[in-house]
C-alpha cells in the first residue's frame, strides 16, 4: 500500500504546483518593476502620484497596491491601515475616500491617490503591475480592478498574495496575464491562517490559479517549491524588493525580473 501512496502522493504535488505552459506577452518582456512608484528620493512617499511621476520619467514599470475603502473607491495604498504612511490609527476599508483625503502621505503634501487618477497619469506609459490587496476572498475589488483596467490601453498585469484574486482572473479575465506573490511566510513570522501560509508558500494553489509568473520575496529563492516550479514549467520569476544594488548584483542571477525600491538599476 506505501508502495502506491508514495507515488500518488508524489504525483499530486507536482500536479498542484504546475501552473501550466507559460503564457508570453508584452508586459512580461519588462524586467524592472519600481515598487511603490519610484519613491525615496528627496522625500518622496510611496504610493503617491509623484512616485509614479517619477518612475514614468525615468521610464520603469510601476508596481502598486489597490484596495477598496469604505465607499468602494479604489485607492493605491500598500497597507490596510494609515499607522505607518500617516500616522493615524484608522483602517482604509472603514474610511470613505472623503475622509481618507484629510491625511497626507509621510508628512508631505501627497495624498493617497484613487486607482483611476494613476492610470490617467500614467496613460500607458510604462507597463503597470497592479497588487490586489485582499485580506478575504473580496469579489467586488476584483470586478471593480478588472472593470476599470477593461478601459485602460496601456500594458499592464495584475499579482495578488491571494490566490482567489488569480483565480477570479482566471475565470473573468483570462485574457490578463496574472501573477502569484508568495514568500516563506514562517521565517517572516506573520500571524494568521498558518495552513494557508504553508499552501501559499510551497505553490500549491498553482494548479487552479495558472499563474502567467510568481513574485517571490528574494531572499527565498532556494524554496524548494519555487525551484521545482521554475523547472518543470519555465515560469518567469520575479524577486522582491530589492532596496540596494548591492543586493541587486548578489541575487540578480537568480531571477528573470526585479521589483525594486529607493534606489535605481
Amino acid at each position: 500500500m506505501i508502495i502506491l501512496v508514495i507515488p500518488f502522493c508524489i504525483f499530486l504535488y507536482l500536479y498542484m504546483i504546475y501552473p501550466g505552459k507559460p503564457r508570453k506577452h508584452p508586459v512580461l518582456e519588462t524586467k524592472c518593476f519600481a515598487h511603490r512608484g519610484l519613491h525615496g528620493f528627496y522625500g518622496i512617499p510611496e504610493n503617491s502620484m509623484e512616485a509614479f511621476r517619477n518612475a514614468v520619467t525615468y521610464g520603469y514599470g510601476i508596481e502598486l497596491d489597490v484596495q477598496l475603502t469604505k465607499d468602494d473607491v479604489m485607492v493605491v495604498h500598500h497597507d490596510y491601515d494609515l499607522k505607518r504612511t500617516c500616522g493615524v490609527n484608522k483602517k482604509i476599508r472603514d474610511l470613505t475616500y472623503r475622509e481618507l483625503k484629510r491625511y497626507s502621505l509621510m508628512e508631505t503634501k501627497e495624498r493617497i491617490p484613487r486607482f483611476a487618477d494613476v492610470l490617467a497619469l500614467v496613460d500607458g506609459k510604462v507597463p503597470l503591475l497592479v497588487e490586489l490587496k485582499m485580506e478575504h476572498c473580496d469579489r467586488k475589488l476584483c470586478r471593480l480592478a478588472a472593470e476599470v483596467l477593461d478601459q485602460y490601453r496601456g500594458l499592464y498585469c495584475m499579482e495578488s498574495f491571494h490566490p482567489f484574486a488569480l483565480f477570479w482572473f482566471r475565470l473573468n479575465r483570462p485574457e490578463v496575464i496574472r501573477g502569484q506573490l508568495s514568500m516563506n511566510f514562517r521565517k517572516d513570522h506573520h500571524k494568521g491562517n498558518q495552513l494557508a501560509y504553508w499552501a501559499e508558500q510551497n505553490l500549491l494553489t498553482n494548479f487552479a490559479t495558472k499563474p502567467d509568473f510568481i513574485a517571490y520575496k528574494y531572499i527565498y529563492w532556494e524554496e524548494p517549491s519555487l525551484k521545482l516550479c521554475r523547472k518543470i514549467s519555465g515560469i518567469p520569476v520575479y524577486g522582491w524588493t530589492f532596496r540596494s544594488r548591492e543586493e541587486y548584483e548578489k541575487y540578480r542571477r537568480k531571477f528573470y525580473g526585479f521589483i525594486f525600491e529607493k534606489f535605481m538599476i
